[in-house]
């Protein structure tokens, strides 16, 4: 499968030619979709049919971040106010009635995703909430306790499977024990590694999910240097090793000021510490392009499971 281990983004609406150009010819493994593309239930339709025809793939990896109150992308088209933190509640306070109602809520929004064309939903998030978590997490979380954020989490991914959607659990291995937001700046984290494992580490172990995403943290105790999307020391002993997880992890978007150095060198670090793909979010054309030119091709493990995922789908 000869496809460029990058998930590209557009700038509007609308697919602009240079863009149907870019997917035809660049090959990149997916597309994810935001705010910025999505107007209409008939719009956003008609783009993902014409992303599709461009990429020449009947099922071009299309992502979507829709996790609910604080980050919802379909906000034009559904309007709702629920987050996981809600889920949480509701479930420490009636474990049957909680699980029921989030089942529920998983498969209509499912059923709306699939209706659109989305294949892929970056959910759930699994980061566990402690005192000074940063409020770019807040109320994505599901609870300050991991073993319910282990279950619901499980459950979301298993609802998912259930109805031939990919999901991709984040931020691997844990971002709940950061005080800062990687989107503004580099959040460091000084804990030990038990202290990790028992709590940051722990719900993100047996998940069967097909995708994974990176923390832009730096989690001083394992490697001192190197954010986590950088750390071929996390990436093999902490999320391969210890985690076990065994599908394709992808990086937290690579325009986030965690990340010090320029487009193509984050992607190229990301790359190279083990990430399968990179995550490019800002939509710029000349940025999709050099990017696609720079980065290579997936390798076999990531074919492999893409054409598992392929398969999957059907």
């Amino acid at each position: 499968m000869k496809k460029k281990a990058i998930i590209i983004s557009i700038s509007g609406y609308k697919l602009l030619e240079k863009e149907k150009k870019l997917l035809s010819y660049n090959k990149p493994w997916g597309l994810i979709l935001f705010k910025r593309n999505i107007k209409s239930l008939v719009q956003i339709k008609k783009l993902i049919r014409e992303i599709r025809q461009a990429s020449n793939d009947s099922k071009f990896p299309i992502l979507i971040d829709e996790e609910g109150r604080a980050v919802s992308r379909l906000g034009k088209i559904i309007s709702h106010s629920f987050s996981q933190k809600m889920f949480g509640d509701f479930y420490k306070k009636n474990k049957d009635l909680g699980l029921t109602f989030y089942k529920n809520y998983l498969n209509n929004l499912i059923s709306l995703l699939k209706m659109i064309g989305i294949n892929i939903n970056t959910v759930p998030v699994l980061d566990v909430l402690r005192k000074k978590t940063t409020k770019i997490i807040g109320n994505r979380s599901f609870s300050f306790d991991p073993k319910i954020v282990k279950l619901l989490g499980q459950i979301c991914v298993k609802q998912y499977d259930l109805n031939k959607l990919g999901t991709v659990i984040k931020h691997i291995p844990g971002h709940g024990c950061a005080g800062s937001d990687s989107h503004l700046r580099l959040p460091i984290v000084n804990l030990k590694l038990k202290d990790l494992n028992k709590y940051d580490f722990f719900p993100f172990k047996s998940n069967s999910s097909k995708f994974a995403m990176t923390a832009h943290v730096l989690y001083t105790k394992i490697d001192e240097k190197n954010v986590a999307t950088f750390s071929k020391k996390i990436i093999r002993n902490i999320i391969r090793k210890k985690i076990g997880f065994k599908g394709i992890l992808i990086s937290d978007d690579i325009c986030m000021k965690a990340l010090k150095y320029d487009l193509i060198t984050n992607a190229k670090r990301s790359l190279s510490a083990g990430c399968n793909i990179v995550l490019y979010c800002g939509g710029n054309y000349s940025h999709n392009k050099k990017l696609l030119k720079e980065v290579p091709f997936i390798d076999k493990f990531t074919a492999k499971k893409t054409s598992e995922f392929y398969k999957f789908l059907r």
